[in-house]
């Protein structure tokens, strides 16, 4: 079954099916890690129903994003959601394997690349039984190299690339970043509440960057009496102050 909410009172619409990976926090909080400027050309890979694309543009309406998805049911709600908000210029969506990425788009030709990526080896456990979930859940389609490498290739030198993962993978991550030509530059650890155990990391890499990360202090999702955070209730909009 189909549905849409919307990001905030008045802001952009997305769309998503019970049939597909339902939207989640993680791209919300990966939201709120680049550092967003005007005119940024940024490329979302494996971009599912467009979710994250809108939420940066929601953040910075003169982006113009691009978006790699490999199932074409996504790509409908995607570009359905661009119709919907009056994005069509700005927000598009490619129906492709980034695996395929030097067939699909130029190199060099982005500022920013973006990626809520599977985040289970096919080996780590059980694979949903739907393709749907299955593919986005466990690297069975692309695997977490993959979507470095892709990455590498759609940055101009200097572009930064941000991802969401597992901090069990997290030498995986910094180690394949760099192979690839993206060196890690911010580190931000994801807490349900101070003091617990990370749940998320959310990083950056940045092409042909100098080496030197730096870890910013956690992102915090609860007050000790169970209610968001300031910063949590910021990236969903639930306020009037801008993200941080």
């Amino acid at each position: 079954m189909e549905h849409s909410e919307s990001l905030r009172p008045g802001g952009y619409r997305f769309f998503y099916d019970d049939a597909l990976f339902r939207p989640g926090t993680d791209s919300f909080l990966l939201s709120s890690l680049p550092r967003l400027k005007p005119g940024l050309r940024v490329c979302d890979l494996g971009s599912g129903t467009g979710l994250l694309g809108l939420l940066l543009l929601q953040r910075e309406p003169s982006l113009t994003v691009t978006g790699v998805e490999i199932q074409r049911a996504a790509v409908r709600l995607a570009e359905k959601a661009a119709g919907e908000n009056g994005l069509t210029e700005r927000l598009t969506t490619i129906q492709g394997d980034l695996r395929d990425i030097r067939r699909l788009l130029g190199a060099g030709a982005f500022d920013l690349a973006v990626c809520n990526p599977p985040y289970y080896a096919p080996s780590s456990g059980g694979i949903a039984p739907e393709e749907a979930r299955r593919t986005a859940r466990s690297e069975v389609s692309c695997t977490l190299e993959d979507v470095c490498r892709a990455a590498s290739y759609l940055l101009r030198w200097g572009g930064a690339f941000c991802l969401v993962h597992k901090p069990e993978r997290l030498t995986d991550l910094l180690c394949l970043l760099r192979e690839t030509g993206l060196e890690p530059k911010r580190l931000r650890l994801v807490e349900n509440r101070t003091g617990a155990a990370p749940s998320l990391v959310l990083l950056e890499g940045r092409r042909g960057g100098k080496p030197g990360l730096t870890v910013e202090p956690p992102l915090i999702l609860q007050k000790p009496d169970g209610s968001p955070t300031e910063e949590l209730d910021a990236i969903y909009f639930r306020t009037t102050e801008d993200t941080p």
